[in-house]
């Protein structure tokens, strides 16, 4: 059995792992955890009632949060000409193309999202074994494949974050931080609820979603009533 530490169980003191919490108690719960030396991230373990062995019934979408995620992300933008100029305008770390595409085949990976323009996608097909597997491959669907680049990195520095179920069919979403006040994470949980439900597969029968918990990078979870999440 994993040890936890001493901080973990003080904070699992005040949690009834047999309780669903509405999600305002939950919040509460977790700001008065004991603090730890760094800002936690908060996030939301969600289990789907999904066939996972149906192409169709694999989740993955986008949600652009409210208050943010907390965390600065690095934003690497492919593109040339003008598209280049309002990238760079829009707050775009990394602005360029094929000099970053040689950077990427020698081994550099130093930022968080690749947003790239249509005209550039034959050019990074090539770099779909390096970025693939390390889920930084843009993507129509991810919003991050885009003629409009620079809407695109402006959505991405304000909190458009992409979820994905995975093979058990469920999903880990992060909402912020733990810094963050309780109607900030708790606006930015209830978008990824109702973002989640317009993403429902038609095929899907019963509970689309059948558990939802919240917890701190460092913390236990505490397991939500879903309803609750409902704006």
């Amino acid at each position: 059995m994993k040890k936890r530490s001493k901080r973990y169980q003080e904070r699992a003191k005040g949690v009834d792992a047999k309780k669903r919490y509405p999600l305002n108690e939950a919040l509460a719960i977790l700001k008065q955890f004991p603090k730890s030396k760094y800002d936690e991230s908060v996030e939301l373990n969600i289990q789907l009632g999904v066939d996972t062995a149906k192409a169709e019934e694999n989740v993955r979408g986008t949600v652009q949060l409210p208050n943010g995620t907390g965390k600065a992300v690095k934003v690497l933008c492919i593109c040339k000409g003008e598209e280049a100029k309002a990238a760079q305008t829009a707050g775009a770390d990394y602005v360029g193309a094929d000099e970053y595409i040689s950077k990427i085949q020698e081994g550099w990976i130093d930022f968080d999202v690749l947003v790239a323009h249509p005209d550039m996608m034959r050019d990074l097909s090539k770099l779909g074994r390096v970025l693939g597997p390390k889920g930084l491959m843009p993507s129509p669907k991810a919003g991050t494949v885009s003629p409009d680049v620079a809407k695109a990195v402006k959505e991405i520095k304000k909190g458009k974050i992409e979820f994905k179920s995975d093979k058990t069919g469920g999903l880990h979403v992060i909402c912020g931080k733990i810094s963050f006040t309780e109607n900030a994470l708790r606006e930015n949980a209830q978008s990824i609820y109702k973002t989640l439900l317009e993403q429902r597969p038609s095929s899907v029968k019963g509970a689309f979603i059948k558990t939802v918990s919240i917890a701190t990078t460092q913390g236990p979870g505490l397991t939500l009533e879903v309803t609750s999440l409902a704006a």
